[in-house]
């Protein structure tokens, strides 16, 4: 790793706690290839690449903020010091997510953890870590992993901060998932339009057909849904102010008549072969590989012979490093969360026997998704904060922009699948696709 390392210093006691913190970061990041970052330490002392190449930079404000960073190398551990204001970091965000995988997959010989750790020792402990207005802890759930009580509780953790919160970023639609964007297009709003339009032609939704959205989120698909095509939707959350917000919005656009919002669990649903078509949109991700089959046996009593299910959601990838302690995601973001392979989904739904006809990859599209919120997310700083707190700002800046390069580096990735539950063999569909893209999207 090339480095550059240009001194400020001038009292004996500080420069002995600059060198030190040099030669462990040299240590520690010796081998990386292709660094884009730098530190800046308390006394304006500048470690990494050359500022035209940084393109973050890790500010240290003294060295007990340091040997606090470094002293755990666990996921959790080190967005939590970002999270508390314990290091700063100044230029795109993204940048920083390589710093954290290299932390935490390399491995260390016994002798250099050694060494390290004394080096780490001999700079001042931080006594007390920024205030970081407004903390909010780690997710602890406890009971029976996936049980209905333990998902609520899971749900309630990340979509109860606030509805204002996500209407400051998420956009006009309120919907939280992957657009969909046409070449040269960057307005989110347009591209969850558009997402919500080809959600409908590809469930091929007719007037009167009967619609069930599993975790429907702020309604945004039922409401489009029923103004669009005439459906009779319901959907279906576990967050009280998600269902509160979208029945005052179904309200305010006249269409009680023809679409509803509850605080249900999927699996509370007991009706048999009632609904025409089922979709679900970011929900997958919230099962547990465990209860695939559940969730799929479910969605088949619930659908009518003949019926169709578009299940659209996150999945791992085979470039993906191995899971690692303290994940970041599950203890602030999403607990419980899990993202199976689209191959285990698949299995799991032809198991159910569901028919799959069609699964498209919109990874692209997500990481654009991401980064659009992103700017918004940035934009309304000042608004975010006012509203939930300086931590769940940097909670959420962090995690849109670890996403998008999760996605954007191939990591992860997000899937439509097209399953029926075909009627005495006939699938009801027709030869072609033609009429998901007429008049072209």
């Amino acid at each position: 790793m090339p480095i550059t390392v240009q001194k400020e210093t001038r009292q004996a006691s500080v420069d002995t706690q600059v060198l030190r913190a040099v030669e462990i970061l040299d240590a520690l990041f010796d081998g990386m290839n292709d660094p884009h970052f730098a530190v800046r330490l308390w006394d304006g002392t500048r470690w990494g690449v050359d500022p035209d190449r940084a393109r973050v930079t890790l500010v240290f404000s003294c060295a007990g903020s340091l040997r606090r960073f470094l002293s755990r190398s666990d996921e959790a551990h080190l967005a939590e010091c970002y999270m508390h204001g314990v290091v700063d970091a100044e230029g795109t965000l993204e940048a920083i997510v390589p710093v954290g995988q290299w932390l935490v997959s390399r491995k260390h010989s016994l002798l250099d953890k050694l060494r390290i750790g004394r080096q780490l020792l001999e700079l001042p402990r931080l006594e007390c870590a920024p205030d970081g207005n407004g903390r909010r802890g780690r997710a602890r759930l406890r009971g029976l992993r996936h049980s209905l009580q333990r998902d609520r509780r899971a749900v309630t953790y990340h979509y109860d901060l606030s509805n204002r919160f996500y209407a400051l970023w998420l956009g006009r639609t309120m919907v939280y998932s992957c657009a969909l964007f046409a070449p040269g297009d960057d307005d989110l709003d347009t591209a969850q339009e558009r997402k919500m339009e080809y959600l409908c032609r590809k469930l091929r939704l007719q007037p009167n057909d009967r619609l069930l959205d599993i975790g429907c989120g702020w309604g945004g698909l039922v409401q489009y849904a029923a103004r669009h095509y005439g459906a009779h939707a319901l959907g279906v959350t576990l967050s009280q102010p998600q269902a509160d917000y979208a029945r005052e919005r179904i309200r305010a656009e006249g269409l009680e008549d023809r679409c509803r919002v509850e605080v249900l669990d999927y699996r509370e649903l007991q009706e048999q072969n009632t609904f025409d078509k089922l979709v679900s949109v970011g929900m997958v991700e919230h099962v547990g590989r465990e209860r695939l089959s559940e969730y799929f046996s479910a969605a088949w009593r619930l659908l009518r012979p003949g019926g169709v299910f578009l299940n659209h959601g996150i999945a791992d990838l085979p470039g993906r490093p191995p899971q690692t302690r303290g994940s970041f995601i599950n203890a602030y973001i999403f607990p419980d969360g899990d993202l199976p392979p689209i191959a285990r989904i698949l299995a799991a739904a032809e198991q159910c026997d569901f028919e799959c006809r069609d699964v498209e990859s919109l990874r692209e599209h997500y990481a654009m998704t991401l980064r659009a919120w992103l700017r918004n997310l940035e934009a309304r700083q000042e608004a975010v904060i006012a509203e939930v707190g300086e931590m769940v700002f940097r909670t959420w800046r962090l995690y849109l922009s670890g996403c998008a390069t999760w996605f954007d580096s191939g990591r992860i990735g997000v899937y439509q699948t097209l399953l029926v539950k075909r009627d005495q063999g006939r699938s009801g569909l027709p030869l072609l696709r033609s009429d998901w893209y007429d008049p072209p999207l």
